[in-house]
Protein backbone atom coordinates (compact mmCIF):
# COMPACT_ATOMS: atom_id res chain seq x y z
CA UNK A 1 0.00 0.00 0.00
CA UNK A 2 1.17 3.15 -1.24
CA UNK A 3 1.85 6.07 1.72
CA UNK A 4 2.07 9.92 1.76
CA UNK A 5 5.59 11.50 2.09
CA UNK A 6 5.54 13.66 4.88
CA UNK A 7 5.61 16.93 2.56
CA UNK A 8 2.47 15.26 0.83
CA UNK A 9 0.72 14.55 3.93
CA UNK A 10 1.48 18.28 5.09
CA UNK A 11 0.16 19.69 2.32
CA UNK A 12 -3.31 17.48 2.42
CA UNK A 13 -3.45 19.03 5.57
CA UNK A 14 -3.26 22.33 4.95
CA UNK A 15 -5.76 22.29 1.86
CA UNK A 16 -7.96 20.69 4.74
CA UNK A 17 -7.42 23.24 7.09
CA UNK A 18 -7.47 26.37 4.61
CA UNK A 19 -11.18 24.88 3.27
CA UNK A 20 -12.19 24.55 6.68
CA UNK A 21 -11.47 27.96 7.31
CA UNK A 22 -13.15 29.10 4.17
CA UNK A 23 -16.19 27.46 4.81
CA UNK A 24 -16.15 28.93 8.64
CA UNK A 25 -15.72 32.11 7.33
CA UNK A 26 -19.11 31.87 5.07
CA UNK A 27 -20.74 30.89 7.69
CA UNK A 28 -19.62 33.99 10.19
CA UNK A 29 -20.28 35.84 7.28
CA UNK A 30 -23.77 35.29 7.48
CA UNK A 31 -23.62 35.60 11.26
CA UNK A 32 -25.02 31.53 10.93
CA UNK A 33 -24.51 29.25 13.68
CA UNK A 34 -20.98 27.72 13.03
CA UNK A 35 -22.85 23.72 12.75
CA UNK A 36 -24.80 21.71 10.26
CA UNK A 37 -26.62 22.90 6.99
CA UNK A 38 -29.91 24.34 9.19
CA UNK A 39 -33.67 22.70 8.27
CA UNK A 40 -35.38 24.94 6.15
CA UNK A 41 -39.70 24.44 6.76
CA UNK A 42 -41.94 26.61 4.75
CA UNK A 43 -45.43 27.25 6.33
CA UNK A 44 -47.27 28.45 3.45
CA UNK A 45 -51.36 28.74 3.66
CA UNK A 46 -53.87 30.20 0.96
CA UNK A 47 -55.58 33.45 0.44
CA UNK A 48 -54.54 34.64 4.40
CA UNK A 49 -54.09 38.72 3.55
CA UNK A 50 -51.39 40.42 6.11
CA UNK A 51 -54.52 41.73 7.73
CA UNK A 52 -55.20 38.32 9.23
CA UNK A 53 -53.11 38.22 12.04
CA UNK A 54 -53.53 39.85 15.67
CA UNK A 55 -49.92 40.79 16.13
CA UNK A 56 -50.18 42.51 12.31
CA UNK A 57 -53.03 44.70 13.94
CA UNK A 58 -56.20 42.43 13.58
CA UNK A 59 -57.89 42.93 16.92
CA UNK A 60 -60.86 40.68 15.75
CA UNK A 61 -58.76 37.46 14.75
CA UNK A 62 -57.61 35.19 17.57
CA UNK A 63 -53.83 34.01 16.24
CA UNK A 64 -52.03 32.84 18.98
CA UNK A 65 -49.65 30.67 17.14
CA UNK A 66 -49.25 32.96 14.10
CA UNK A 67 -48.64 35.97 16.67
CA UNK A 68 -46.06 33.82 18.62
CA UNK A 69 -44.04 33.39 15.20
CA UNK A 70 -44.50 36.69 14.74
CA UNK A 71 -42.97 37.56 17.94
CA UNK A 72 -39.80 35.21 17.87
CA UNK A 73 -39.19 36.06 14.62
CA UNK A 74 -38.77 38.75 11.68
CA UNK A 75 -41.57 40.34 9.92
CA UNK A 76 -41.78 41.65 6.17
CA UNK A 77 -44.73 43.84 6.85
CA UNK A 78 -44.81 44.82 3.00
CA UNK A 79 -44.74 41.83 1.32
CA UNK A 80 -46.65 41.53 -2.10
CA UNK A 81 -47.56 38.70 -4.57
CA UNK A 82 -47.38 39.81 -8.64
CA UNK A 83 -50.52 38.82 -9.63
CA UNK A 84 -51.87 36.02 -11.81
CA UNK A 85 -52.78 35.52 -15.35
CA UNK A 86 -56.00 33.98 -14.99
CA UNK A 87 -58.41 33.61 -12.07
CA UNK A 88 -56.23 31.12 -10.11
CA UNK A 89 -53.67 33.45 -8.49
CA UNK A 90 -52.83 30.41 -6.35
CA UNK A 91 -51.55 28.77 -9.80
CA UNK A 92 -49.15 31.77 -10.53
CA UNK A 93 -48.15 32.59 -6.89
CA UNK A 94 -46.90 28.78 -6.63
CA UNK A 95 -45.50 28.57 -9.91
CA UNK A 96 -43.17 31.36 -9.28
CA UNK A 97 -42.44 30.38 -5.77
CA UNK A 98 -41.36 26.98 -7.34
CA UNK A 99 -39.37 28.57 -10.55
CA UNK A 100 -38.00 31.32 -8.72
CA UNK A 101 -39.15 33.63 -11.79
CA UNK A 102 -41.28 36.19 -12.35
CA UNK A 103 -44.38 35.76 -13.25
CA UNK A 104 -44.65 35.77 -17.50
CA UNK A 105 -41.43 33.71 -16.96
CA UNK A 106 -42.93 31.74 -14.92
CA UNK A 107 -46.04 30.97 -16.81
CA UNK A 108 -43.29 30.11 -19.64
CA UNK A 109 -41.69 27.85 -17.74
CA UNK A 110 -44.55 26.01 -16.66
CA UNK A 111 -45.06 24.91 -19.88
CA UNK A 112 -41.73 23.43 -19.84
CA UNK A 113 -42.57 21.36 -16.82
CA UNK A 114 -45.99 20.35 -17.64
CA UNK A 115 -43.77 18.37 -20.49
CA UNK A 116 -41.52 17.02 -17.65
CA UNK A 117 -38.45 19.59 -18.49
CA UNK A 118 -35.83 21.30 -16.55
CA UNK A 119 -37.31 20.00 -13.77
CA UNK A 120 -33.87 20.35 -11.79
CA UNK A 121 -34.11 24.39 -12.48
CA UNK A 122 -36.49 23.97 -9.58
CA UNK A 123 -36.46 25.15 -6.04
CA UNK A 124 -36.76 21.32 -4.70
CA UNK A 125 -34.45 20.09 -6.69
CA UNK A 126 -31.62 23.12 -5.70
CA UNK A 127 -32.23 22.26 -2.46
CA UNK A 128 -31.58 18.78 -2.86
CA UNK A 129 -28.50 19.29 -4.44
CA UNK A 130 -26.95 21.28 -1.86
CA UNK A 131 -27.68 17.85 0.15
CA UNK A 132 -31.37 18.16 1.77
CA UNK A 133 -34.04 15.33 1.80
CA UNK A 134 -36.86 17.69 0.36
CA UNK A 135 -40.46 16.75 1.03
CA UNK A 136 -43.98 18.29 0.13
CA UNK A 137 -47.81 17.89 1.56
CA UNK A 138 -50.46 19.81 1.37
CA UNK A 139 -51.83 22.22 -2.00
CA UNK A 140 -49.71 21.91 -5.09
CA UNK A 141 -51.62 23.68 -7.61
CA UNK A 142 -48.08 23.27 -10.36
CA UNK A 143 -48.32 21.57 -13.67
CA UNK A 144 -46.43 19.15 -12.99
CA UNK A 145 -46.82 16.20 -10.18
CA UNK A 146 -44.88 17.01 -6.88
CA UNK A 147 -43.26 13.34 -7.00
CA UNK A 148 -41.32 14.34 -9.99
CA UNK A 149 -39.61 16.91 -7.80
CA UNK A 150 -39.28 16.28 -4.30
CA UNK A 151 -37.92 13.05 -2.38
CA UNK A 152 -40.73 12.26 -0.74
CA UNK A 153 -44.68 13.41 -1.11
CA UNK A 154 -47.64 12.62 1.06
CA UNK A 155 -50.95 14.17 0.55
CA UNK A 156 -51.23 15.83 -2.83
CA UNK A 157 -54.41 18.50 -2.55
CA UNK A 158 -56.06 20.22 -5.20
CA UNK A 159 -56.48 24.09 -5.90
CA UNK A 160 -59.27 24.27 -3.57
CA UNK A 161 -61.59 21.66 -1.68
CA UNK A 162 -64.27 20.66 -3.75
CA UNK A 163 -67.17 22.90 -3.28
CA UNK A 164 -71.55 22.79 -3.20
CA UNK A 165 -73.81 25.52 -4.84
CA UNK A 166 -75.49 25.76 -1.57
CA UNK A 167 -71.60 27.50 -0.44
CA UNK A 168 -72.75 30.57 -2.85
CA UNK A 169 -75.37 33.44 -3.17
CA UNK A 170 -74.90 33.51 0.57
CA UNK A 171 -76.19 34.04 3.19
CA UNK A 172 -79.56 35.91 1.41
CA UNK A 173 -80.50 36.92 5.11
CA UNK A 174 -80.55 35.32 8.48
CA UNK A 175 -83.20 32.68 8.00
CA UNK A 176 -80.64 31.63 5.14
CA UNK A 177 -78.69 28.42 7.11
CA UNK A 178 -78.34 25.75 4.88
CA UNK A 179 -75.15 25.96 4.51
CA UNK A 180 -73.12 25.90 7.72
CA UNK A 181 -68.99 25.71 8.42
CA UNK A 182 -69.72 22.23 10.19
CA UNK A 183 -71.76 20.42 8.14
CA UNK A 184 -69.91 17.63 6.70
CA UNK A 185 -72.94 16.37 3.97
CA UNK A 186 -71.41 18.92 1.94
CA UNK A 187 -67.77 17.28 1.55
CA UNK A 188 -65.30 19.97 1.09
CA UNK A 189 -62.62 20.32 3.72
CA UNK A 190 -64.31 17.25 4.78
CA UNK A 191 -63.59 15.34 2.74
CA UNK A 192 -62.36 11.70 2.97
CA UNK A 193 -63.20 12.18 6.82
CA UNK A 194 -60.59 14.54 8.22
CA UNK A 195 -60.49 17.85 8.29
CA UNK A 196 -57.84 19.13 5.14
CA UNK A 197 -56.28 21.26 7.70
CA UNK A 198 -55.62 18.71 10.54
CA UNK A 199 -54.48 16.13 7.36
CA UNK A 200 -51.06 18.14 6.48
CA UNK A 201 -50.73 18.38 9.87
CA UNK A 202 -50.77 15.04 10.56
CA UNK A 203 -48.23 14.55 7.32
CA UNK A 204 -45.92 16.71 8.63
CA UNK A 205 -45.89 15.30 12.10
CA UNK A 206 -44.74 12.25 10.43
CA UNK A 207 -41.67 13.75 8.19
CA UNK A 208 -40.91 15.10 11.43
CA UNK A 209 -40.45 12.51 13.52
CA UNK A 210 -39.15 10.26 10.48
CA UNK A 211 -36.55 13.60 9.86
CA UNK A 212 -35.27 13.45 13.50
CA UNK A 213 -34.00 10.49 12.62
CA UNK A 214 -31.96 10.92 9.36
CA UNK A 215 -28.28 12.59 9.54
CA UNK A 216 -29.23 14.81 6.28
CA UNK A 217 -31.20 18.57 6.87
CA UNK A 218 -34.40 18.84 5.61
CA UNK A 219 -36.48 21.50 3.63
CA UNK A 220 -39.94 20.72 3.71
CA UNK A 221 -43.18 22.46 2.04
CA UNK A 222 -46.13 22.60 3.71
CA UNK A 223 -49.01 23.61 2.11
CA UNK A 224 -52.34 24.69 3.62
CA UNK A 225 -55.08 24.74 1.07
CA UNK A 226 -56.99 27.30 4.21
CA UNK A 227 -58.29 29.91 4.54
CA UNK A 228 -59.38 29.34 0.69
CA UNK A 229 -63.36 28.61 1.01
CA UNK A 230 -65.18 27.25 1.13
CA UNK A 231 -64.42 28.21 4.48
CA UNK A 232 -65.19 25.24 6.76
CA UNK A 233 -64.54 24.39 10.78
CA UNK A 234 -65.75 22.62 13.47
CA UNK A 235 -68.59 24.69 14.74
CA UNK A 236 -66.81 25.57 18.07
CA UNK A 237 -64.68 27.87 16.19
CA UNK A 238 -67.13 29.94 14.25
CA UNK A 239 -69.27 30.39 17.99
CA UNK A 240 -66.01 31.75 19.20
CA UNK A 241 -66.82 34.66 16.66
CA UNK A 242 -69.78 36.34 17.16
CA UNK A 243 -71.04 38.40 14.11
CA UNK A 244 -71.99 41.68 16.51
CA UNK A 245 -68.11 41.74 17.24
CA UNK A 246 -67.55 41.76 14.00
CA UNK A 247 -66.69 44.98 11.86
CA UNK A 248 -67.02 45.93 8.46
CA UNK A 249 -64.27 46.62 6.81
CA UNK A 250 -63.87 50.68 6.21
CA UNK A 251 -63.93 50.00 2.95
CA UNK A 252 -67.16 48.34 2.49
CA UNK A 253 -69.34 49.47 -0.45
CA UNK A 254 -72.33 47.42 -1.96
CA UNK A 255 -70.64 46.83 -5.33
CA UNK A 256 -67.28 47.87 -6.78
CA UNK A 257 -68.22 50.36 -9.74
CA UNK A 258 -65.16 48.84 -11.70
CA UNK A 259 -65.34 45.23 -11.08
CA UNK A 260 -66.11 44.14 -14.70
CA UNK A 261 -63.54 46.88 -16.02
CA UNK A 262 -60.72 45.07 -13.99
CA UNK A 263 -61.97 41.45 -15.13
CA UNK A 264 -63.52 40.50 -11.77
CA UNK A 265 -67.57 40.73 -12.54
CA UNK A 266 -70.32 39.00 -11.32
CA UNK A 267 -69.68 35.88 -13.09
CA UNK A 268 -66.46 35.73 -11.20
CA UNK A 269 -66.00 32.20 -8.90
CA UNK A 270 -65.06 33.86 -6.05
CA UNK A 271 -67.16 37.30 -6.52
CA UNK A 272 -70.21 34.51 -6.52
CA UNK A 273 -69.74 33.68 -3.02
CA UNK A 274 -72.15 36.32 -1.52
CA UNK A 275 -75.02 38.16 -2.75
CA UNK A 276 -75.01 40.82 -5.22
CA UNK A 277 -75.13 43.97 -3.87
CA UNK A 278 -73.60 43.01 -1.11
CA UNK A 279 -75.16 43.25 2.68
CA UNK A 280 -73.53 43.81 5.55
CA UNK A 281 -74.95 40.71 6.78
CA UNK A 282 -73.33 38.38 4.01
CA UNK A 283 -70.03 39.86 4.83
CA UNK A 284 -69.86 39.63 8.12
CA UNK A 285 -70.54 35.93 7.82
CA UNK A 286 -68.06 35.61 5.38
CA UNK A 287 -65.61 37.56 7.35
CA UNK A 288 -66.73 35.09 10.60
CA UNK A 289 -66.03 32.00 8.68
CA UNK A 290 -62.94 32.90 7.33
CA UNK A 291 -61.36 34.44 10.43
CA UNK A 292 -62.57 30.74 12.11
CA UNK A 293 -61.06 29.02 9.43
CA UNK A 294 -57.50 30.60 9.98
CA UNK A 295 -58.38 29.79 13.67
CA UNK A 296 -58.69 26.23 13.31
CA UNK A 297 -55.28 26.60 10.37
CA UNK A 298 -53.23 28.16 13.58
CA UNK A 299 -53.96 25.00 15.86
CA UNK A 300 -52.47 22.99 13.47
CA UNK A 301 -49.49 25.32 12.68
CA UNK A 302 -49.02 24.94 16.63
CA UNK A 303 -48.72 21.20 16.58
CA UNK A 304 -46.51 21.63 13.96
CA UNK A 305 -43.81 23.93 16.06
CA UNK A 306 -44.19 21.53 18.58
CA UNK A 307 -43.56 19.20 17.11
CA UNK A 308 -39.50 20.29 16.29
CA UNK A 309 -39.25 21.30 19.71
CA UNK A 310 -40.02 17.46 20.48
CA UNK A 311 -37.45 16.01 18.44
CA UNK A 312 -34.87 18.65 19.27
CA UNK A 313 -35.21 20.52 15.51
CA UNK A 314 -36.00 23.74 16.18
CA UNK A 315 -33.11 25.31 17.19
CA UNK A 316 -31.43 24.22 13.49
CA UNK A 317 -34.57 24.91 11.71
CA UNK A 318 -35.43 28.10 10.13
CA UNK A 319 -39.22 28.53 9.60
CA UNK A 320 -40.86 30.91 6.78
CA UNK A 321 -44.71 31.61 7.06
CA UNK A 322 -46.67 33.36 4.01
CA UNK A 323 -49.14 32.97 2.25
CA UNK A 324 -49.80 32.91 -1.81
CA UNK A 325 -51.85 35.97 -1.74
CA UNK A 326 -54.36 37.99 -0.02
CA UNK A 327 -58.06 38.32 0.01
CA UNK A 328 -60.88 40.36 -0.24
CA UNK A 329 -63.98 39.70 2.37
CA UNK A 330 -65.93 42.97 1.66
CA UNK A 331 -63.54 45.05 1.66
CA UNK A 332 -64.18 47.59 -2.19
CA UNK A 333 -67.38 45.82 -2.38
CA UNK A 334 -65.15 42.48 -3.40
CA UNK A 335 -64.64 38.96 -2.10
CA UNK A 336 -61.94 37.17 -4.41
CA UNK A 337 -57.84 38.23 -4.77
CA UNK A 338 -58.18 39.43 -8.21
CA UNK A 339 -57.67 42.72 -7.20
CA UNK A 340 -53.94 45.45 -7.38
CA UNK A 341 -55.69 46.57 -3.89
CA UNK A 342 -53.08 45.54 -0.69
CA UNK A 343 -55.78 42.68 0.38
CA UNK A 344 -55.17 40.66 -2.39
CA UNK A 345 -51.84 41.43 -3.31
CA UNK A 346 -50.14 42.05 0.21
CA UNK A 347 -49.28 38.92 2.58
CA UNK A 348 -48.02 37.98 5.68
CA UNK A 349 -44.05 36.82 5.84
CA UNK A 350 -42.10 36.15 9.16
CA UNK A 351 -38.60 34.50 9.07
CA UNK A 352 -37.79 32.79 12.38
CA UNK A 353 -34.58 31.04 12.83
CA UNK A 354 -31.34 30.92 14.31
CA UNK A 355 -29.73 34.37 14.78
CA UNK A 356 -32.99 36.50 12.94
CA UNK A 357 -33.77 38.91 15.24
CA UNK A 358 -36.88 38.69 17.01
CA UNK A 359 -40.10 40.73 17.31
CA UNK A 360 -38.87 42.89 14.12
CA UNK A 361 -40.53 44.52 11.44
CA UNK A 362 -39.07 45.41 8.40
CA UNK A 363 -41.33 47.96 5.69
CA UNK A 364 -39.18 47.15 3.03
CA UNK A 365 -41.02 46.07 -0.34
CA UNK A 366 -40.53 42.43 -0.69
CA UNK A 367 -42.18 39.73 -3.18
CA UNK A 368 -43.35 36.71 -1.26
CA UNK A 369 -41.24 34.65 -3.79
CA UNK A 370 -37.91 35.94 -2.42
CA UNK A 371 -38.33 33.00 -0.18
CA UNK A 372 -36.95 31.05 -2.57
CA UNK A 373 -33.38 32.93 -2.97
CA UNK A 374 -33.56 33.08 1.25
CA UNK A 375 -33.33 29.64 1.93
CA UNK A 376 -30.74 28.59 -1.18
CA UNK A 377 -28.69 31.21 0.67
CA UNK A 378 -29.21 29.66 4.15
CA UNK A 379 -28.29 26.36 2.28
CA UNK A 380 -25.40 27.49 1.30
CA UNK A 381 -25.74 27.65 -2.52
CA UNK A 382 -25.22 29.99 -5.17
CA UNK A 383 -28.34 31.68 -6.84
CA UNK A 384 -28.43 30.49 -10.08
CA UNK A 385 -29.76 33.55 -12.64
CA UNK A 386 -32.11 32.41 -13.69
CA UNK A 387 -33.67 32.87 -10.03
CA UNK A 388 -34.79 36.01 -10.26
CA UNK A 389 -36.07 36.85 -6.17
CA UNK A 390 -33.74 37.97 -4.27
CA UNK A 391 -32.35 36.52 -0.55
CA UNK A 392 -33.90 38.75 2.01
CA UNK A 393 -31.36 37.19 4.67
CA UNK A 394 -29.22 40.73 4.72
CA UNK A 395 -32.37 42.46 5.36
CA UNK A 396 -33.43 40.52 8.46
CA UNK A 397 -29.98 40.70 9.80
CA UNK A 398 -29.35 44.29 9.47
CA UNK A 399 -26.74 44.13 7.33
CA UNK A 400 -28.36 46.37 4.57
CA UNK A 401 -31.05 48.67 5.00
CA UNK A 402 -31.55 49.12 0.96
CA UNK A 403 -33.99 46.29 -0.30
CA UNK A 404 -33.84 45.30 -4.03
CA UNK A 405 -36.84 46.73 -5.48
CA UNK A 406 -37.05 50.59 -6.16
CA UNK A 407 -40.96 49.71 -7.09
CA UNK A 408 -43.09 47.03 -6.75
CA UNK A 409 -45.08 45.59 -10.21
CA UNK A 410 -48.39 43.46 -9.97
CA UNK A 411 -50.25 42.22 -13.07
CA UNK A 412 -54.07 40.41 -13.48
CA UNK A 413 -54.49 38.92 -16.34
CA UNK A 414 -52.94 39.73 -20.38
CA UNK A 415 -55.44 42.38 -20.17
CA UNK A 416 -57.24 43.36 -17.27
CA UNK A 417 -54.82 45.34 -14.58
CA UNK A 418 -51.58 46.60 -14.07
CA UNK A 419 -50.14 48.43 -10.80
CA UNK A 420 -46.96 49.80 -9.66
CA UNK A 421 -46.31 50.65 -6.31
CA UNK A 422 -43.37 52.98 -5.86
CA UNK A 423 -42.50 54.86 -2.13
CA UNK A 424 -45.73 55.76 -0.66
CA UNK A 425 -47.88 55.87 -4.07
CA UNK A 426 -50.00 53.14 -5.90
CA UNK A 427 -51.13 53.74 -9.42
CA UNK A 428 -53.37 51.10 -10.99
CA UNK A 429 -54.72 50.71 -14.68
CA UNK A 430 -57.34 49.24 -15.80
CA UNK A 431 -56.77 49.34 -19.31
CA UNK A 432 -59.96 48.03 -21.03
CA UNK A 433 -61.67 51.43 -19.94
CA UNK A 434 -58.20 53.43 -19.80
CA UNK A 435 -58.56 53.95 -16.20
CA UNK A 436 -55.82 55.20 -13.76
CA UNK A 437 -56.50 55.31 -9.84
CA UNK A 438 -53.82 56.70 -7.77
CA UNK A 439 -53.17 56.37 -3.72
CA UNK A 440 -51.19 57.76 -1.09
CA UNK A 441 -50.36 54.61 1.18
CA UNK A 442 -48.70 56.42 3.69
CA UNK A 443 -51.70 58.83 4.42
CA UNK A 444 -54.48 56.20 3.24
CA UNK A 445 -53.21 53.01 3.94
CA UNK A 446 -56.38 51.02 3.22
CA UNK A 447 -57.05 52.84 -0.55
CA UNK A 448 -60.06 54.84 -0.05
CA UNK A 449 -59.48 58.27 -1.79
CA UNK A 450 -58.64 58.13 -5.71
CA UNK A 451 -56.44 60.97 -6.27
CA UNK A 452 -56.33 60.42 -9.74
CA UNK A 453 -58.37 62.91 -10.92
CA UNK A 454 -56.76 66.00 -8.98
CA UNK A 455 -54.91 67.88 -11.54
CA UNK A 456 -51.92 68.38 -9.43
CA UNK A 457 -51.38 64.78 -9.11
CA UNK A 458 -50.83 64.48 -13.23
CA UNK A 459 -46.89 64.67 -12.93
CA UNK A 460 -46.80 62.10 -10.65
CA UNK A 461 -49.18 60.17 -12.47
CA UNK A 462 -47.29 60.49 -15.67
CA UNK A 463 -43.91 59.30 -13.99
CA UNK A 464 -45.24 56.20 -12.41
CA UNK A 465 -46.80 55.09 -15.57
CA UNK A 466 -43.58 55.70 -16.97
CA UNK A 467 -41.88 53.34 -14.35
CA UNK A 468 -44.94 50.88 -14.51
CA UNK A 469 -43.44 50.72 -18.47
CA UNK A 470 -40.10 50.57 -17.84
CA UNK A 471 -41.02 47.52 -15.06
CA UNK A 472 -43.19 45.92 -18.04
CA UNK A 473 -40.13 45.47 -20.25
CA UNK A 474 -38.20 44.05 -17.23
CA UNK A 475 -40.85 41.44 -16.82
CA UNK A 476 -41.47 40.30 -20.23
CA UNK A 477 -44.50 41.95 -19.95
CA UNK A 478 -46.11 42.36 -23.50
CA UNK A 479 -48.99 44.71 -22.65
CA UNK A 480 -48.63 47.37 -24.42
CA UNK A 481 -50.08 50.46 -22.23
CA UNK A 482 -48.63 53.17 -24.33
CA UNK A 483 -52.08 54.04 -26.31
CA UNK A 484 -54.11 54.80 -22.98
CA UNK A 485 -50.50 56.96 -21.89
CA UNK A 486 -51.07 58.88 -25.29
CA UNK A 487 -54.97 59.50 -24.14
CA UNK A 488 -54.03 60.44 -20.43
CA UNK A 489 -51.05 62.59 -21.66
CA UNK A 490 -52.36 63.80 -25.20
CA UNK A 491 -51.46 67.34 -24.28
CA UNK A 492 -48.16 66.51 -23.49
CA UNK A 493 -47.86 64.60 -26.50
CA UNK A 494 -48.91 66.78 -29.11
CA UNK A 495 -46.89 69.87 -27.48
Amino acid sequence: MRTLSSSSLFICLLVLFLFGCKQKKQQESLDLPLNDQPNILLIYTDDQSFMALQALGNSEIHTPTMDQLVAEGTTFTHAYNMGGWNGAICLASRAMMISGRHIWRAQEFSGRLSENRETEKTWPKLMENQGYETYMTGKWHISIPPDSLFNHVKSVLPGMPKDSPQGYNRPLSKNDTLWQPWKKEYGGYWEGGQHWNELVRDDALSFISQASRSPNPFFMYVAFNAPHDPRQTPKSYVDAYQLDSIALPKSFVPEYPYAEAMGSGRELRDEMLAPFPRTEYAVKVNRQEYYALVTHLDEQIKQILEALETYNLRENTYIFFTSDHGLAIGEHGLLGKQSMFDHSVRVPFVMIGPNIPKNKKINNDIYLQDIVATSLELAGAKKPAYIEFNSVLDLALGKTKKGYYDAIYGCYEQASQRMIRKDQFKLIVYQKISKVLLFDLEKDPLELEDLSLDPLNAPLIKNMFLDLMELQQEMGDQLDLYPIFEILFKEDNTA
